[in-house]
C-alpha cells in the first residue's frame, strides 16, 4: 500500500493538478473559525489586513445578525490564492442550532479543516461536526486554535480530543515551550524548527536541543500510527531502517483522504501563527474535485454537472444559488436541466467574498460559484448540462427535524401576504427552519433548531425584509371525550310566515374506546324521520363534535339516531342539522366530558454522562421513561426514550441543551391522547381560556 502510495505522490499532492479546491471550515461555537478563515486570508493577501471578530470587520459573519451575536449563523464564502493554487472557503457555523447549514454544503467539500480547542467541555460539539463529515466520507484535518491558551502537553490535548473522532488523531507537529508558552513548533514530517513570528510567515530555526528527544519520540508515534496501514513502512519501522520522505507524506495524505487518520496540526489564527504549514498541508496534500467526485461516485466528462450547496436570497442580486462544479463549463446565460427534466437559465455569475458578490463569467471543474436566478432550484439539488441524460441526484438534503416551534403573525393585518413570501424565503436559505400552517388552531408556525435559531430568523424578518411580527407559544391540540351516556330529544321549531322550520330528534351518545374515533348509526324505523334527513343528522352531530363543553375537539363518541319527527312542509336538511347540534350541546354536557391532552413518544439523544440531567428533566415534566440504550454508531453517546405530554414540550430544547454543554437533541411524534384531570387540566384550560365543565 505504502509503495503504492508514493508512486502514485504526484498525483495526491498535486497543486495545480488538482484544480480550484473547495475547503470548509467548521468546529464548535467559539473554537476561532471566522478568525481562522481572516489569518488565512491575510496570510495569501486576499485581504490587507487581518480583521478580528471582536471589530467586526471579518470577511466572514458579516451579516447584521452574525455580528449581533458574535457568531456565525450562515456559511461564509471567501476565495484565496496561495502559490497558484485556487481555493474557496465555506466557513460554517459552530453552534448545534446552525448545524443544518453545513448538512448541504458537506458533501460538495474536498477536504474540511476542523477546528478545535482544548477544552473539555466542547467535546461533545467537536464529535458533532467530526460524525456529519465522517458520515459523508470527507478527509479532515484538526487545526488546534488558541495554542497561545493552552497549557496542557500536546499528548494529554489528543487524550482529550480523542473520543469525538472515529479515527486517530495524529500529530503532525510538536509545540516548542518557553516559559510555558508556545513560541513556535517542529514538523514531525520534514524535522523541520519553526518560530512564530505575529501575522507574518514563521522563521525555519535548528531543532532546539532541549526539544530533540520529545520530537524522535513524537514522530515515531506519528510513523506508527501510520504503519498500521502500511507493511512496507511497518517493516521499515521494525528493521531501523532510513524513511523515504515522499512515501510518508504519500502515506499522510493517503491516510487522510481515505479516513484513517486525521491529522492534527496547531496555530493561533487570532496572531496568525501556524497559518502558512496548514496551507502548506492543503496544498500539497488536499484532494481536489476528482477525488470529489470519485467519493459521489460521478465519472469525468465533458457535460456540466452542479452540485447546489446553498440558496441566498440577496437584496441586489435575488436568489444566488451557491455551487460546486464537479463537470463541465459552466457560464453566464447558461441552461441547465433539474431531476424532474425541467431547466433553469443562469443569470447572473458571481464569486462571492464574504457578504460582496463579484461578477464572473464562466467556471469549470473545481469551481465554487453563485448561479443568479436559478427558480426553482433548492440546496442539495444537482444539476446537469441542457442536453444530456438522466440527471443523478448527488446528495439530497435531508432536513433536520424541528426541535422548537413559535406561532408567528404579522402585527398589521396588511404584511400576511409580505410575510407569507419572507417566510418563504428564509426556508429556502436555511433548510433547518420550517413553515406550518396548523389547521386546527389557525396558527402560522415557525420551527427550528433551538433558541437562538428562531430568535436569528425573527431578526432577518425584522431587519432583511422590514417586517414587524409577533410571536406567541403554539396552542397545544387537546382534545376532549365523555365518560357517561345520554339519551336526549332536542326539536328546532320555527315560524315566520310562509314556509317554517321544523326538525325532531332523538339521540344517544356514549364514549368509545380510545382510539375508536366517531361512529354514526341510525335505528330509524316507520319513516319517522324520512332518509333523506338522515345525513343532515350527522352533520349536525359532527358539527357539534368540532367544540365541546370544554371547548376543544370531541373523540372516541359514538352518536345513535333513535327518533324522531317531521313535517311534510316545514321541515329540511337545515332543519334537522340545527336539531341535531341542539340535542348534542344539551346531551354531551350530562355525559362527564374529559379533557384529553396529545402524548409524544420522544427520544433524545445526549452524551452518556449526561443521560441521569436527561431523565430528571423528563420525569420533572410529568415524562414517563421507557428506558436507554446506546446510541447506535456514537460513542460515548445515549438515546432515551420517554413518552412526554405535548403541553409540557414548551422550552425542553433549552433545558436538554443546557445539561449537555449545547448539543443534545431529540426527535418526537405523537403516541396517543391521554385524560388530563385536577390541576393540570386546571392550568391546560386557563392558558386557552377555558373553563371546566
Amino acid at each position: 500500500m505504502g509503495e503504492d502510495r508514493a508512486k502514485a505522490g504526484t498525483d495526491h499532492t498535486g497543486g495545480k493538478d488538482a484544480g480550484p479546491r473547495c475547503i470548509g471550515i467548521v468546529g464548535p461555537f467559539g473554537s476561532g473559525k471566522t478568525s481562522l478563515l481572516e489569518a488565512i486570508l491575510a496570510r495569501t493577501g486576499a485581504v490587507s489586513r487581518q480583521g478580528t471578530v471582536g471589530a467586526g470587520n471579518t470577511v466572514g459573519d458579516g451579516a447584521p445578525e452574525a455580528r449581533a451575536h458574535g457568531m456565525s449563523v450562515e456559511v461564509n464564502a471567501a476565495s484565496a490564492e496561495f502559490i497558484g493554487d485556487s481555493y474557496t472557503f465555506l466557513d460554517c457555523p459552530g453552534a448545534v442550532d446552525f448545524l443544518a447549514e453545513s448538512a448541504g454544503v458537506v458533501p460538495g467539500l474536498d477536504l474540511a479543516i476542523v477546528v478545535a480547542e482544548a477544552d473539555e467541555k466542547k467535546v461533545p460539539a467537536l464529535q458533532l461536526i467530526l460524525k456529519q463529515l465522517e458520515d459523508a466520507g470527507v478527509p479532515r484535518l484538526l487545526f488546534l486554535n488558541k495554542i497561545d491558551r493552552t497549557t496542557l502537553r500536546m499528548r494529554d490535548v489528543l487524550m482529550l480530543l480523542q473520543p469525538a473522532s472515529s479515527a486517530p488523531l495524529v500529530l503532525r507537529q510538536i509545540p516548542i515551550w518557553r516559559d510555558g508558552v508556545a513560541t513556535g513548533y517542529i514538523d514531525l514530517a520534514l524535522e523541520r524548527a519553526h518560530v512564530y513570528r505575529e501575522h507574518a510567515p514563521s522563521e525555519v530555526i535548528a531543532i532546539p536541543g532541549e526539544d530533540a528527544a520529545r520530537e524522535v519520540e513524537a514522530r515515531f508515534s506519528m510513523l506508527e500510527t501510520l504503519a498500521d496501514h502500511d507493511d512496507t513502512l511497518m517493516e521499515a519501522l521494525l528493521e531501523d531502517l532510513v524513511l523515504d520522505s515522499d512515501q510518508i507524506f504519500a502515506d499522510l495524505a493517503g491516510e487522510m483522504r481515505d479516513g484513517l487518520i486525521c491529522p492534527v496540526f496547531f496555530g493561533s489564527a487570532e496572531h496568525g501563527n501556524g497559518i502558512g504549514r496548514l496551507l502548506k498541508a492543503l496544498r500539497h496534500e488536499a484532494p481536489g474535485v476528482a477525488e470529489t467526485r470519485a467519493r459521489l461516485g460521478v465519472e469525468a466528462d465533458g457535460e456540466p454537472l452542479v452540485q447546489v450547496l446553498k440558496t441566498i436570497h440577496t437584496t441586489h442580486t435575488g436568489k444566488l444559488s451557491l455551487a460546486r462544479i464537479l463537470n463541465g463549463r459552466v457560464g453566464e446565460g447558461d441552461t441547465l436541466r433539474r431531476a424532474d427534466g425541467s431547466t433553469a437559465r443562469v443569470s447572473g455569475f458571481y464569486r462571492l467574498n464574504g457578504q460582496q458578490a463579484l461578477k464572473r463569467d464562466t467556471a469549470g471543474p473545481g469551481d465554487t460559484v453563485a448561479l443568479g436566478k436559478l427558480e426553482g432550484v433548492v440546496s442539495g439539488e444537482t444539476l446537469g448540462g441542457a442536453g444530456g441524460g438522466k440527471v443523478p441526484q448527488l446528495a439530497p438534503l435531508v432536513a433536520p427535524e424541528p426541535v422548537m416551534t413559535l406561532a408567528i403573525s404579522p402585527i398589521e393585518r396588511r404584511d400576511e401576504v409580505k410575510l407569507t413570501a419572507a417566510l418563504s424565503r428564509l426556508g429556502e436559505e436555511d433548510p433547518g427552519l420550517r413553515v406550518e400552517h396548523d389547521e386546527d388552531s389557525g396558527e402560522t408556525r415557525l420551527e427550528g433548531q433551538g433558541e437562538m435559531h428562531l430568535r436569528v430568523a425573527l431578526e432577518r424578518l425584522s431587519g432583511k425584509y422590514g417586517l414587524s411580527v409577533e410571536t406567541f407559544d403554539p396552542k397545544v391540540a387537546y382534545r376532549e371525550t365523555i365518560r357517561g351516556k345520554a339519551s336526549v330529544r332536542a326539536r328546532h321549531k320555527k315560524q315566520s310566515g310562509g314556509h317554517g322550520q321544523f326538525g325532531d330528534v332523538a339521540l344517544e351518545i356514549r364514549p368509545l374506546e380510545r382510539g375508536e374515533g366517531f361512529v354514526f348509526a341510525d335505528t330509524i324505523t316507520g319513516g319517522v324521520i324520512p332518509k333523506q334527513y338522515i345525513p343532515a343528522v350527522r352533520a349536525g352531530v359532527e358539527e357539534a363534535l368540532r367544540e365541546g363543553p370544554l371547548g376543544f375537539p370531541l373523540v372516541d363518541v359514538a352518536v345513535t339516531l333513535t327518533d324522531g319527527s317531521f313535517h311534510s312542509v316545514d321541515s329540511s336538511d337545515q332543519a334537522f342539522r340545527m336539531a341535531a347540534i341542539q340535542a348534542m350541546r344539551e346531551g354531551l354536557s350530562q355525559c362527564s366530558p374529559v379533557l384529553l391532552e396529545p402524548v409524544h413518544k420522544v427520544t433524545v439523544t445526549c452524551p452518556s454522562e449526561a443521560t441521569a440531567r436527561i431523565n430528571a428533566i423528563v420525569s420533572g415534566r410529568r415524562g414517563q421513561l421507557l428506558g436507554f440504550d446506546a446510541r447506535p454508531g456514537w460513542e460515548g453517546w445515549d438515546e432515551v426514550a420517554c413518552l412526554l405530554p405535548a403541553g409540557e414540550m414548551e422550552g425542553l430544547i433549552v433545558d436538554l441543551r443546557s445539561a449537555t454543554a449545547g448539543v443534545a437533541s431529540y426527535t418526537a411524534r405523537f403516541d396517543h391522547l391521554s385524560e388530563l384531570a385536577g390541576k393540570p387540566a386546571e392550568q391546560a384550560l386557563a392558558r386557552h381560556g377555558r373553563r371546566a365543565a
